[in-house]
């Protein structure tokens, strides 16, 4: 049977991000993560909620294995991993994601 530690390794893998990269991401230590990953540590209730807040993920998936592994059945794996990067950027580079968006929504409609 898998374990909640085996679970988050899959958030992880599935946002192709690397231990660092998701410990940096939820403010954890690598470390920390690595022993989660390794089950030398438990996950916590706090753990359990940075990763449903900053992933998406579904928090009964998470706890129990039952259901999506996302939340939201329109959210995929590349989508909250688009979500994860973007997240990861400053105000400035934010905005002008939001204005490459509208370009390329201005192209679309224009089909």
């Amino acid at each position: 049977m898998e374990t909640i530690n085996q679970r988050i390794r899959q958030v992880r893998v599935a946002l192709e991000l690397s231990q660092r990269k998701f410990s940096t991401l939820l403010s954890l230590s690598s470390g920390y993560i690595a022993g989660i990953e390794a089950e030398s540590r438990q996950p916590n209730g706090r753990l359990i909620k940075l990763i449903v807040a900053e992933f998406g993920v579904s928090e009964e998936w998470l706890k129990t294995g039952n259901g999506e592994m996302f939340s939201s059945p329109k959210i995929d794996e590349k989508s909250a991993k688009l979500i994860s990067l973007f997240n990861d950027f400053t105000p400035k580079y934010k905005e002008a994601l939001f204005g490459i968006i509208d370009i390329l929504r201005d192209l679309k409609d224009k089909e």
